[in-house]
């Protein structure tokens, strides 16, 4: 398994001893070791919390699995290299980022800049065979994945939780919203796939819903135009 950030590694250490991440690590070298390719590539197993620290966390945006297509994850939800076509789910988000804040489509789909600004692009699982969706649950990371949020929900920073489509709402259902006492702002919406955006999901409004509670808090706004491709 590869080494966690530092600040993820303290906040985390509890759960990384647990056995089941034990079993999780022996299932993925026996993987590799079979000579399977699996998404996205080890150095970037950790790379939304590498660039997302739990005290610079503003916004999580959950995702499900990685991209099983070569060359397409890279370890942020929804996001793909910038030289990679930009997948459907990421071409609706767009389209309502577009519609709520006017901010035209990138003609990209690299992420890292959200990321950088404190928005945590989390998937459920953090692995996934090639060319095989869902390959890897149920082998301990949604166990893991639980525990990242739980640090973030317990965490006295009021904080923007987006959960598109029934897999993220279930996920975070122990979040508590600003409306059941809690300090979070927990936004619900359905998920941006072509098979379910026109059913909730456009006209959602995320993205200046986020802004507003995070400027109220005193955490400031996301910036969430994209640069151009590098």
């Amino acid at each position: 398994m590869q080494p966690l950030p530092p600040r993820w590694r303290d906040a985390l250490a509890d759960e990384v001893a647990q056995p089941y991440m034990q079993a999780l690590d022996t299932f993925l070298d026996a993987e590799q070791a079979a000579g399977t390719e699996i998404f996205p590539a080890r150095g970037d197993w950790f790379r939304a919390l590498e660039l997302t620290p739990p005290d610079a966390v503003r916004v999580v945006i959950l995702g499900q699995d990685p991209y099983h297509g070569p060359g397409q994850a890279h370890g942020l939800s929804f996001s793909v290299r910038d030289d990679v076509r930009i997948p459907p789910s990421l071409r609706n988000i767009y389209k309502e980022l577009e519609g709520d804040l006017g901010i035209a489509p990138a003609r990209h789909g690299l992420l890292d800049a959200w990321a950088a600004q404190g928005v945590l692009l989390l998937n459920a699982v953090l692995t996934v065979r090639m060319g095989a969706a869902a390959s890897h649950q149920k082998r301990g990371w949604e166990r893991f994945t639980d525990a990242v949020i739980r640090v973030v929900a317990g965490s006295p920073d009021p904080t923007v939780f987006i959960l598109w489509g029934a897999h993220a709402q279930k996920k975070a259902a122990f979040v508590e919203d600003v409306t059941q006492g809690g300090r979070h702002l927990v936004l619900k919406a359905a998920h941006p796939s072509p098979l379910s955006a026109y059913a909730g999901f456009f006209g959602s409004r995320p993205f200046s819903a986020a802004n507003t509670f995070l400027v109220a808090h005193g955490r400031g706004a996301i910036d969430w135009g994209l640069p151009p491709r590098a």
